[in-house]
């Protein structure tokens, strides 16, 4: 098992050669004692400096417009969320409380991962401490996630002719819906899930390649299915841009799911989708996605453990 001390230490041994972008708003919504570990964001930027790190190596997230989330989620929506008009079926299916913070949390995301896309096709791969809100529609928000910024990222990038083809590789422990229902016929987006199957969302809308694994199924099972897609889907669909959803929550201390991956397989796992990518010279874009184990540090030393494989190959191959 890769320990936090362990990852820090991979950090100390080289500067950062990539961007971060994240912001102190992140962590500042409050949530009462709501599951989401709001909190983490502050403990991966603190653990980032303190390994040597420089405030030139973050990227500060603009707020996204409504022009831009307009490429995704219909007008009639974005006007909702401004508003603060929704109903109470629609606050209890987004399962987190409406405010002011948390609205301004939700477009800053977007604006976060728009702007790590652009870091990633600029110098190869980008980090955001934040992102990867997969479970958000179109016309509707689910699962803690308002927007889906992945969606609108890749959309802005298409529409401003940076790219012609992305793939999502969610490995998240639960599906995409949303991701996989906004891409649905698209022929431009190829998206890769997977996820725990006994698990929400109870409606698995179906992706490009959906990959799905049952409680318990460990390391073994997860890292020779994922080595089955990897790098062949990359060789196969030859994308502009990857989107790699690093997900936290197929650890077995996590509260959410029950996949029961270690540390070390999650950060084989990095290694495949990663390494693999960077391999191939495709851009790369990193959110962070889930993460709900019992101790907050277990989810941290997870992250920062992603982010020291994104590094190494970072190093070897740009």
């Amino acid at each position: 098992m890769v320990d936090l001390k362990t990852a820090l230490r991979i950090f100390r041994r080289r500067k950062f050669p990539f961007k971060f972008v994240y912001s102190d708003s992140y962590w500042m919504v409050e949530l009462g004692n709501h599951i989401f570990p709001i909190k983490k964001y502050l403990r991966i930027y603190e653990k980032l400096l303190g390994a040597g790190a420089k405030k030139d190596n973050f990227l500060s997230p603009p707020l996204v417009t409504d022009e831009e989330l307009q490429l995704v989620h219909s007008a009639k929506y974005v006007k909702k969320i401004r508003s603060g008009k929704l109903s109470q079926s629609e606050l209890l299916t987004l399962e987190i409380p409406y405010s002011s913070e948390g609205t301004e949390f939700a477009f800053m995301n977007v604006g976060g991962t728009i702007r790590t896309t652009e870091a990633a096709l600029d110098e190869g791969l980008a980090v955001h401490i934040g992102g990867g809100f997969h479970h958000a529609f179109a016309d509707h928000g689910e699962g803690f996630c308002v927007f889906n910024d992945v969606a609108v990222a890749l959309e802005k990038m298409r529409h401003e002719g940076r790219i012609d083809r992305a793939m999502v590789v969610d490995c998240d422990v639960h599906q995409g819906n949303g991701t996989a229902d906004i891409f649905s016929g698209k022929d431009y987006a190829f998206t890769f899930s997977i996820h725990q199957m006994d698990l929400y969302p109870a409606h698995k809308p179906s992706g490009s390649l959906d990959v799905g694994l049952w409680s318990g199924d460990g390391d073994d099972k997860y890292l020779s299915a994922l080595r089955e897609s990897f790098p062949r889907l990359y060789q196969e669909y030859q994308p502009d841009l990857v989107f790699y959803l690093a997900g936290a929550d197929p650890y077995e201390k996590d509260q959410l799911g029950a996949l029961k991956l270690s540390q070390a397989g999650l950060k084989e796992r990095d290694e495949i989708v990663i390494g693999t990518a960077c391999r191939l010279g495709l851009p790369l874009v990193i959110v962070l996605a889930g993460g709900y184990a019992w101790d907050l540090e277990d989810t941290v030393t997870i992250h920062l453990n992603t982010i020291a494989v994104a590094q190494r190959y970072f190093r070897k191959y740009y």
